[in-house]
């Protein structure tokens, strides 16, 4: 331990493009994703010797498959970085890639590292499907299987049912509460494909994304360039007869992984490089279960708070879009950020949403937008399933 806090550099951050569910990564495993970032991260900055890392952090909000066994100590092994590197996966639900990025950070501001990697992983497309253990042996019934995929499963029934509605009749309810009609919500998702599809167009994206070995996949695979206003207006209602959330304005499933190299003052002669931001303020919160979609908004007014900084201030934001509707809410009650420089390169309609990395990806996209500015004040956050919120400022 140290007598005082230490700065936090972000030195590098990458990711994969982001592949849809069913598609071009999914005959890829997740702990190989964690691992190819991983190694991607590290090529990057060839002046660090990998054995210098002290801990590498994964978030990751599944684990039920391939992903089992610690998968960010599996992504240090396939990586082949020294098997004395450590590796701990952490698990915060949609949030699990940023807090893994609070926990590397935390550890290097109070001295018990000098040198972490930070990241996140989910391949939805391979979660398993599981069966429970019978409560005696040799049961002569059928026993019910249930998906990994999303959502939940194998409810404890003490939980109230307000609470353990589908993700998605949460939208709905926050689209209700806030007022967020459909047309809203549609012209949000446009905004994000569009967004997205410049982004890519104006090679924005090519410090960031690194390839997936033996997968040919140019771009993220969810985006729509030829969306419009009438196609989207198509799409029929998916969680209510007569609701407004659609597949359209909510984020697919996804499969995908980032990464960020994390470092002190020592670390980053370390690296011989210029650090893309510094770490700022983090909060996480918790709120009403069904409400999770509102879960930012707390976080992010603690967060700033913390950092002496005021909506105003922010040169970017990130605000992970689950649903159209969430974000939407989360913005009607956060009046200060100007919805300009929300999600200014697309966000998780378009990009995608595969949980436990699309922490880590946020963070990494403001921390290279702040180096692409030279200057200014970052935010990233997300919602979190069963109710909480997590954010976290960077600077420049």
């Amino acid at each position: 331990m140290t007598d005082r806090l230490r700065d936090v550099y972000v030195v590098d951050a990458v990711r994969t493009p982001i592949g849809k569910y069913g598609g071009a990564l999914s005959g890829v495993r997740p702990d190989d994703l964690a691992a190819g970032v991983l190694g991607a991260l590290v090529s990057r900055t060839p002046d660090l010797d990998p054995a210098r890392i002290d801990d590498v952090f994964f978030g990751d909000a599944n684990a039920a498959g391939e992903d089992n066994r610690d998968v960010a100590r599996m992504a240090v092994l396939l990586a082949g970085l020294p098997v004395t590197v450590p590796g701990t996966t952490v698990n915060r639900l949609c949030g699990s890639g940023m807090e893994a990025v609070i926990q590397a950070a935390r550890a290097i501001a109070v001295g018990d590292a000098s040198i972490a990697v930070a990241g996140g992983v989910e391949s939805m497309s391979r979660a398993p499907w599981v069966v429970q253990k019978p409560e005696r042996g040799f049961p002569a019934g059928h026993q019910q299987m249930y998906s990994t995929t999303l959502g939940w499963r194998m409810v404890n029934p003490r939980m109230p049912e307000e609470w353990t509605v589908a993700l998605g009749e949460g939208a709905e309810l926050l689209a209700e509460r806030y007022g967020i009609d459909r047309e809203a919500q549609d012209a949000f998702a446009l905004a994000s494909h569009r967004n997205a599809a410049r982004a890519w167009a104006d090679g924005l994206y090519d410090g960031e994304v690194v390839p997936v070995d033996g997968v040919e996949l140019a771009r993220d695979e969810s985006i729509r360039d030829s969306t419009s206003p009438e196609a989207l207006a198509k799409l029929k209602p998916v969680f209510r007869k007569n609701g407004s959330v659609t597949a359209g304005n909510s984020s697919p499933l996804n499969d995908g992984a980032a990464a960020l190299l994390l470092v002190d003052e020592d670390g980053l002669r370390a690296t011989g490089r210029e650090p893309l931001a510094r770490i700022g303020a983090s909060a996480v919160t918790g709120i009403e279960p069904q409400y999770f979609g509102a879960g930012p908004v707390e976080a992010v007014r603690r967060a700033l708070k913390k950092a002496g900084r005021e909506p105003g201030d922010l040169h970017t934001v990130e605000l992970n879009e689950a649903f159209a509707a969430q974000a939407l809410a989360c913005l009607s009650r956060l009046p200060g950020i100007d919805p300009a420089v929300v999600n200014p390169r697309g966000g998780a309609i378009a990009i995608g949403h595969p949980l436990g990395a699309s922490g880590a990806r946020l963070t990494g996209a403001v921390a290279h937008q702040l180096a692409a500015a030279g200057s200014g004040t970052g935010l990233a956050t997300l919602c979190i399933g069963v109710g909480q919120g997590i954010a976290l400022v960077l600077e420049r």
